[in-house]
Parts: structure tokens; sequence; C-alpha cells
């Protein structure tokens, strides 16, 4: 990796944050706030939240292997996301390497900061080949992207593969991991210590079906995320989400039953919808999704969208053409989608 320095940007690295009024008296005890130009009135909501967000940090530090000083936590992983560009990324000069197909919120990130956005086709099989990635990458590439379970195709990126890339590459490695909860391939947010140029995201809203209360995280060295702790806006997660946050935390058990009947449907409906005749291929997946090859796929979602069910219609996203992507529900749920899609007639 080259020095942190280096991929940082200039304004960036000599920026001065802003210094909130909670920051100033941070470590001391205090009863009586007249610092911060608050009502005194409708207690606990009059008070702005800790901006380091540091007692829920501590909840989840245990939880994710890590250590509060190696956790971000934002406004949903989009947070972190951008933050990724404005720390990282000169407007009109540097450049990202993705995989393609994955999430499109890399791009849009890409295209409002103004940086350029170089794509890498996964295999026929949405396979991560390293030398073809590493290719593209030039002396302005800050960044690589890797979501894995991958967005939309659902399948984990080999781990030998990725981290060919995060040890040959000189610049910052995403690992979007906001599916791992569902997959039993290795974390690389357990790796954090071997790869200074790692940055891992993860998110409330799946496995621990929060996305309500739009939390996300983001597990780096320390030296990265004060970085942006350093650019974030000062109070960027409210009171109500940290309060939701640390409840679902304490229900983690109740978390961990979930997945595993997450799981259990998976297996069953990627069976049932693989034996359906419209169906041409089911595609392996390691998340709580999957995508399907089907027949006249745009007709067919427009057929369960009249049935009051609504799916992903990636048939335009690049190797997805006449897929579906499919969320695992409910037994319920899933068993309304097998009962619609076996009621769809081809049309000639």
């Amino acid at each position: 990796m080259k020095p942190l320095k280096e991929l940082v940007r200039p304004n960036i690295w000599a920026l001065k944050p802003y210094s909130s009024a909670r920051d100033e008296y941070h470590g001391k005890a205090a009863h009586t706030f007249l610092d911060a130009n608050e009502s005194p009135y409708n207690v606990p909501l009059n008070r702005y939240p800790d901006p380091l967000q540091e007692e829920l940090k501590q909840a989840i530090a245990p939880l994710k292997g890590v250590e509060p000083p190696q956790i971000f936590l934002g406004n949903g992983s989009d947070e972190a996301i951008d933050l990724v560009f404005r720390v990282f990324c000169v407007p009109q000069r540097d450049n990202v390497v993705a995989i393609e197909p994955t999430y499109g919120m890399y791009q849009v990130c890409a295209d409002i900061n103004n940086v350029e956005y170089r794509k890498v086709l996964l295999g026929p099989n949405f396979e991560l080949e390293p030398h073809r990635l590493l290719e593209v990458v030039n002396e302005r590439t800050k960044v690589v992207f890797l979501c894995s379970p991958n967005n939309p195709t659902g399948n984990c990126l080999d781990p030998d593969a990725v981290e060919t890339i995060v040890r040959q590459f000189q610049g910052i490695v995403v690992v979007d991991e906001a599916y791992s909860d569902f997959s039993t391939k290795p974390q690389f947010r357990l790796r954090l210590n071997e790869f200074p140029n790692l940055i891992v995201l993860n998110t409330f809203s799946k496995a621990w079906a929060s996305a309500a209360i739009r939390l996300g995280m983001a597990f780096a060295s320390p030296d990265i995320i004060s970085l942006f702790t350093k650019v974030k806006y000062p109070y960027n997660v409210n009171a109500l989400t940290m309060q939701a946050a640390a409840d679902i935390l304490g229900r983690r058990f109740e978390v961990d039953r979930w997945v595993k009947q997450i799981l259990q449907e998976r297996t069953a409906l990627l069976a049932a919808v693989s034996e359906l005749p419209i169906c041409q291929r089911v595609f392996p997946t390691d998340a709580n999704f999957f995508l399907a090859r089907i027949d006249q796929a745009g007709r067919v979602y427009e057929h369960l969208v009249s049935q009051g069910i609504i799916v992903r219609n990636r048939s335009g996203v690049t190797l997805c053409n006449d897929c579906l992507r499919i969320t695992v529900g409910s037994h319920t749920e899933n068993n309304r989608l097998l009962a619609a899609l076996r009621q769809y007639r081809p049309q000639s």
C-alpha cells in the first residue's frame, strides 16, 4: 500500500474538522448543558446525539470481531461509500475500478463526485478474475470496489481472488459484505489488521432486519476511520437510530434465528423456482436473494406486479439479460410468489 497521505486528497489531509459542542468536553463528567443552544425541554430528544456513537460502537465491536476505533457508523452504507470518494478521490483526476455487474451506488457516487468509474466484467459465472481487474488500474486509480456476496448476482467472490487484489493493488480496496451474514464464506472484516488498505462495509438493513433505521457500518484501520470522522457531518447518526440499533443488538439470538429461517426458505425456494418450466437457470447464491434467468422475464415481472408481488427485473443489467432478482421472504410470501409464477402462461 502507498502511504496513506499519498492516497488522501490533499485538502482532506489538511482539513481542520468542525468541532461540535459535545466534542470539547469529551471525557469529562457533566450534568448541566448550556453549550449547544439546545432547548432544556422535551428530554431526551432536546439533546444532540453523541457525534462519535461511542456507546453503540462498544456494543458492535465484540459482535463483529473488531475494535471500536476500527468502526465508522453512518446514514446507511451509502454514506460510507460516498465518504470513500470524498476522502480519496480528486474530482476529474482520479478514478476507481469496480466489477460489473454490481451494486449501483458505487457508480452513482462516482458520478456525483465527478470521478471516473472503470468497470471490469465478471466471468460467465459471475466470477472475479483478478488479473483482468488489475490490468485496468493505473497511477490515478485510488479505489477498487468489490461486493461479496455480490448484488445482483448473489454469489461470493472467491476469497483468494479478493486477497490477490488487496495484496497487489497499492490503493484502497473496499469489500462490501452487506450480505455476508447469509454466507459461510470467510469475511474480510476479520482480517483488517493484515491489510491497512482494506475497508469493509456492513449494514443493519439485511440480516439485522432494520432497513428503516438507516445505519451502515464501515470497518477499517483507525487511521482511515479518523479520516471518515473528520469529513462526515457532525451528527450524522440520530439518537432514535442509535436506540433502535442498541435494541436490535440486544436481540442477537432472535436475529440468528431469522437468518436460519431465511436460509431454510432460500433452499426450498431455489429448488421450487428451478423446476418451473419458464426458468432457464437459478444462479448459486450466498445472500438472502437469488438471480433467476426466466423466459420472457419482462412479462413475468409485469404479471407478478399485477398480482401485487414485487421483485426486481434486472434484464437491463450487464450479463443479467432475462433475469429477475428475487428476495427470500417469509414462508407465506414465498408461497404467494410460487403460486403466481405457476399461474403464468408464456405468450407467443
